[in-house]
């Protein structure tokens, strides 16, 4: 009836237009439940499936060799690690073998995908090795070794091919096997040589390290040296990280890059030294050590290039950026040149090569390289990421003019940074030396044609694990199939290419995060208040030596590029550093009197000086003055200044006195300060207090009429004594009687101290008293 009145055009009833509705809904609701639950079906598979698609860890923590000729059978080991939430079944380990990479983006974009991706990653070897797992539970490890002729891999021309290892299995949510992890290298292959020309590579091995010295040394002769903490005793003991880069570097074909203060440092380790523990100072015991890794380097080096980088290694950049704001600053950088190449040539009998300047991380700009290259290293070691050749289809060879007679020497960005990061698993040191290998191979591939020179940079201060990583990619390439050792000397006389790049990046291309760690200019402005209370101190010193060389060696280290990203450890060393030497410069000084007193007209004021340091101390001057001069004079012509020259023994005091002259009676206030011989003040101003109490015209009268009084009283008596006399004894007169007058003595002044006194008081020296200095 409904259907018949619709298709007539009648409009149904109200009752009519119900029934219908509820009919359609009644009719649809179990099609919208079935449509609903297709829909979850699906959504619940999905989500099941992202729980469990790379739920397991695939770690490689061996692959041997590393690059293989065709007779060898190709070795991996790991570990599979179930890191998901359900329990894997009727699991399998097996190895994947890809077509040839061509060029380094295609092996960084390799490097860089973690999950699997069908069509992408290539399929399993078909008749590969596998290792089974019936079960792998939530959380368990299980290890794995593939072992698999090189000839079954069906590698074809040289190159790079990418290698993975995959897990497969079932989980309670999806019944079906499928991967579930994988972990991605690369098989450097190149058996038989290249047929072409091999690239020269030239590997820098840096021995640097952080500031361990203070400026503070013992009186005695031999400078006893201190140390912030013991520190570096296990860094060049066995299994430190210095230790080992001595090891492991003797072994391979690098230039050595060291840090001369390093040097400088351990040698100081080899006597006497003191570290502190708190507040105290203890015995360092770590000679023997010190004198091994000396010894070891020592013969490490023989007849291999040595880099000396300036004494302690100065931060470049921050002294471009900063440093040239501040007077002085750039001398310091002369200095540390010039010490270097002296520091190493007598520690450990070689001449190192000085002229090569590396600042952080190879970034240069041109203000960095004005710096740079100021102190006579024309040789720039930058980096390629900051001197960019993105028009060039190769790595071009290294060396390359920037202007001003100045080179840059570009290290490779990609294989110097291939080290960094924890590389203390097996897993990441692996693939470390793996993509190590693969991009040098790459290199050499992309033009058989040319021969480049390709320099690798890493990281200043490597740790343990990344130097043992760094020689076992050093070591894979010993069969010299594509790359030969070249060291950074011959690498910088190679032929230019003229097609790279050879303008330096204006000041904006600098990193924003290197120059947010970089010495401010507060560093340097300190650095100039050291030296310039060094350069007062000394002139006062019979042996400046022994003040100049710690002191300044400690400005050097102020400056050191290890302070980067420790803001507050630089400016407590700074700190430090001034507060010591603020401490050594007081220990001369004048010692404060209160009040004089004069009883008459002239008198002598005397003014001690002391030294509480062991060494002499001269070319001093003490200048008083009073401040009322014409109630008070210096000297027989009357003088407003009465000046001495002033000189000290160690551990003495000096009394120098002033002969004064009173015009007036009451209180006069004088200054006494020192000043060094060209009248530059020393110290600070000591004034005192001259009381004059002149004898006045009424009070000698008195006097005299009370000595007159007493005369005449004598007279008196006397001649009442010889009349008596007289009496007594007529016949006997042996003539007027004798008298033993008295010389008159000058009680001198009760409040002057004797002229050259030791110690005035027997209590123990202050801390730093008897520093030679």
């Amino acid at each position: 009836m409904a259907e018949a009145a619709d298709s007539q055009g009648m409009t149904p009833s109200p009752a009519r237009r119900w029934l219908r509705r509820t009919a359609a809904l009644l009719v649809g609701a179990p099609l919208f439940a079935c449509l609903l639950s297709a829909t979850a079906v699906p959504a619940a598979h999905a989500a099941g499936d992202a729980a469990t698609a790379q739920s397991v860890q695939v770690s490689l923590d061996s692959v041997a060799p590393t690059a293989p000729v065709k007779s060898d059978t190709l070795t991996i080991s790991g570990t599979v690690t179930n890191t998901g939430t359900q329990a894997v079944t009727g699991a399998h380990v097996g190895l994947r073998v890809g077509s040839k990479i061509s060029g380094r983006s295609a092996i960084d974009e390799a490097a860089g995908r973690k999950a699997y991706t069908p069509g992408v990653d290539p399929a399993e070897l078909g008749d590969g090795p596998t290792v089974k797992f019936a079960r792998l539970d939530a959380g368990i490890s299980q290890d794995f070794t593939l072992s698999v002729p090189v000839s079954k891999l069906s590698l074809g021309e040289d190159g790079v091919y990418p290698l993975g290892v995959s897990l497969s299995g079932r989980t309670a949510n999806h019944q079906s096997e499928r991967v579930l992890g994988i972990q991605r290298t690369f098989l450097p292959w190149q058996p038989e040589g290249t047929d072409g020309k091999k690239s020269q590579l030239t590997f820098l091995w840096p021995l640097i390290s952080s500031s361990h010295l203070t400026a503070q040394t013992g009186s005695d002769a031999q400078q006893t040296p201190v140390f912030a903490d013991d520190s570096l005793a296990r860094d060049i003991g066995p299994g430190g990280r210095l230790n080992q880069m001595v090891s492991l570097g003797k072994q391979l074909p690098v230039t050595w890059v060291i840090d001369p203060d390093l040097l400088a440092t351990v040698d100081a380790m080899t006597r006497n030294y003191k570290v502190k523990v708190g507040d105290n100072l203890v015995n360092g015991t770590s000679q023997d050590v010190a004198k091994a890794w000396l010894s070891a380097l020592e013969s490490a080096v023989q007849g291999e290039k040595v880099v000396a980088l300036p004494f302690a290694d100065p931060d470049l950049a921050s002294l471009a950026h900063h440093g040239r704001d501040v007077p002085g600053s750039l001398g310091h950088l002369q200095v540390a040149t010039e010490v270097a190449q002296k520091t190493i040539d007598t520690v450990l009998h070689v001449t190192p090569l000085v002229d090569y300047s590396w600042p952080v991380d190879g970034a240069v700009d041109p203000s960095i390289v004005d710096v740079a290259t100021s102190a006579g290293a024309h040789n720039v070691i930058a980096r390629s990421d900051s001197l960019r050749d993105g028009s060039l289809s190769y790595a071009p060879t290294a060396v390359r003019p920037i202007g001003g007679g100045a080179s840059a020497i570009v290290a490779d960005a990609g294989l110097s940074t291939a080290f960094q990061g924890d590389l203390s698993m097996a897993d990441n040191s692996t693939l470390a030396v793996q993509e190590f290998l693969a991009q040098t191979l790459a290199i050499t591939l992309q033009d058989t044609d040319k021969q480049r020179s390709i320099v690798v940079a890493p990281q200043r201060m490597p740790s343990v694990s990344q130097a043992q990583t760094m020689a076992t990619a050093l070591h894979a390439l010993d069969p010299q199939r594509w790359t030969q050792p070249l060291d950074l000397s011959a690498a910088t006389t190679a032929k230019p290419d003229p097609l790279a790049t050879t303008k330096v990046p204006g000041a904006g291309g600098y990193p924003d995060a290197l120059r947010r760690q970089e010495l401010p200019t507060d560093a340097f402005q300190d650095m100039k208040n050291t030296q310039g209370t060094l350069d007062r101190f000394k002139v006062i010193l019979a042996a400046p030596d022994r003040v100049v060389t710690p002191f300044g060696n400690a400005i050097n280290r102020e400056m050191s590029t290890s302070w980067r990203g420790e803001s507050d450890a630089a400016q407590n060393y700074r700190s430090g550093v001034q507060l010591y030497l603020d401490g050594l410069a007081n220990q001369v000084h004048l010692i404060q009197k209160s009040t004089a007193t004069m009883s008459g007209r002239s008198a002598t004021i005397a003014v001690t000086v002391q030294n509480k340091l062991v060494q002499g101390v001269g070319h001093l001057v003490l200048r008083i003055q009073p401040k009322s001069p014409t109630r008070l004079q210096l000297g027989e012509d009357g003088a407003a200044v009465g000046e001495q020259p002033v000189k000290v023994d160690g551990d003495r005091s000096q009394s120098v006195k002033f002969t004064a002259i009173a015009n007036a009676n009451g209180p006069v206030t004088v200054t006494a300060r020192l000043y060094t011989e060209d009248g530059t003040p020393y110290g600070d101003p000591m004034e005192f207090t001259v009381k004059v109490s002149e004898i006045t015209p009424t009070v000698m009268l008195v006097i005299a009429g009370g000595v007159l009084l007493l005369v005449l009283a004598g007279i008196r008596m006397y001649t009442h004594r010889k009349r008596s006399t007289a009496r007594e004894e007529p016949e006997g007169d042996d003539g007027p009687g004798k008298s033993n007058g008295s010389a008159d003595a000058d009680p001198g002044q009760p409040s002057d101290p004797t002229p050259d006194t030791g110690p005035e008081s027997g209590a123990a020296p202050g801390p730093g008293e008897k520093v030679d200095h």
